[in-house]
């Protein structure tokens, strides 16, 4: 059984890198922009289902995570003569205005950075609950998101940066939510995983166990950011400018969005609900804009899209309270059994 499903899953990611190759030479950009914004948007729900689905801490500070990832690695990839064309109003302080570093060294370094600002507003916060926490965390996200915008000589303040890299390509952002979906699944069935999914059910009940709260709560706080961190950094390469606008409370709230539509606490559900809800996103567009039926040309309504969007939304959470998956996983042995199972005959034989 182990045997034939590592067969299947390593045929599954061959037909990935095949279809991802095809998608590169063949597709035009458009797509494959939705199709990068899809593997960003795994990398950031899953670490945000870390923190709310599988700890079950209530937290809405992402979007301050990806801000500093983002603009750590545009900082820090952009060459030094972009510098000077972005910082024309105050000067990017000395040590920036020369460093370039490669893509992978400056997505790892936003991603560190990120956690070590988790671990600074984890330490007091992570011992508030529910509603105070949510609170908290989305205060602190806003406060990173004012600092940004008023630190001229580091992020260029309200301005924002362009002429970012266009590094992220179909390789990195497909890659490295592999690597996420891998790290979040082996770390949630590892000891540490059982201990966070113990928190999560009762506290009482896990502290009594003997398992330390505050120790893995941060843990999954850092763990979490860090991939904030790198999503926000792949976002930023991949659009080409950045400004603090875009980390409002609204982009954590699409995050927040995806997990509850996969279900809160299940990896194949966060990634289900990443591609669906990005697709239907750019699917519904032609909403906004008006249609010519041949007999009657029906004016387009900015917005509409997101109305029609949010009600499809909402039928679905009422027939799914629980997410598209809950908690369940996917695994070849249900898969298999689903597609050879027999009808049943008449009299239920």
């Amino acid at each position: 059984m182990k045997k034939r499903n590592y067969i299947l899953t390593i045929s599954a990611l061959a037909l990935l890198i095949g279809f991802l190759i095809f998608a590169h030479i063949y597709l035009d950009s458009y797509i494959v922009r939705i199709l990068n914004m899809c593997a960003i948007y795994v990398v950031l729900a899953l670490s945000m289902n870390l923190i709310n689905g599988f700890t079950g801490l209530f937290s809405l500070g992402h979007a301050g995570f990806m801000a500093v990832g983002a603009y750590t690695t545009a900082l820090f990839t952009m060459s030094k003569e972009v510098k000077m064309q972005n910082f024309f109003m105050t000067p990017i302080i000395k040590p920036l205005e020369t460093v370039q570093w490669p893509f992978i060294a400056a997505l790892i370094l936003g991603g560190a950075l990120s956690a070590i600002i988790a671990f600074l507003i984890g330490a007091p916060v992570l011992k508030l609950k529910g509603d105070y926490l949510a609170i908290a965390t989305l205060g602190f996200s806003e406060i990173i998101r004012i600092i940004f915008t008023n630190t001229q000589s580091i992020t260029n303040g309200a301005l924002g940066i362009k002429g970012i890299p266009n590094t992220t390509n179909l390789g990195w952002s497909f890659g490295i939510a592999i690597f996420t979906v891998i790290f979040i699944l082996l770390l949630i069935n590892s000891s540490y995983g059982r201990a966070l999914k113990a928190i999560r059910e009762d506290e009482i009940a896990a502290e009594s166990m003997g398992i330390g709260l505050f120790k893995h709560k941060i843990l999954s706080f850092m763990i979490g950011a860090f991939f904030a961190g790198v999503g926000g950094g792949l976002l930023g390469n991949l659009l080409g400018t950045i400004d603090p606008n875009m980390f409002k409370f609204s982009l954590t709230f699409n995050i927040l969005l995806i997990i509850v539509l996969g279900g809160m606490g299940s990896v194949t559900g966060t990634i289900i609900s990443s591609f669906v809800i990005t697709i239907a996103g750019e699917a519904l567009r032609f909403l906004d804009e008006s249609m010519n039926l041949g007999f009657i040309v029906i004016p387009g309504v900015a917005g509409l899209r997101m109305v029609v969007f949010s009600g499809l939304l909402m039928i679905v959470v009422l027939f799914f309270s629980n997410g598209l998956m809950g908690t369940r996983e996917f695994s070849w042995d249900k898969f298999i059994s689903f597609l050879t199972r027999k009808p049943l005959k008449k009299g239920g034989n």
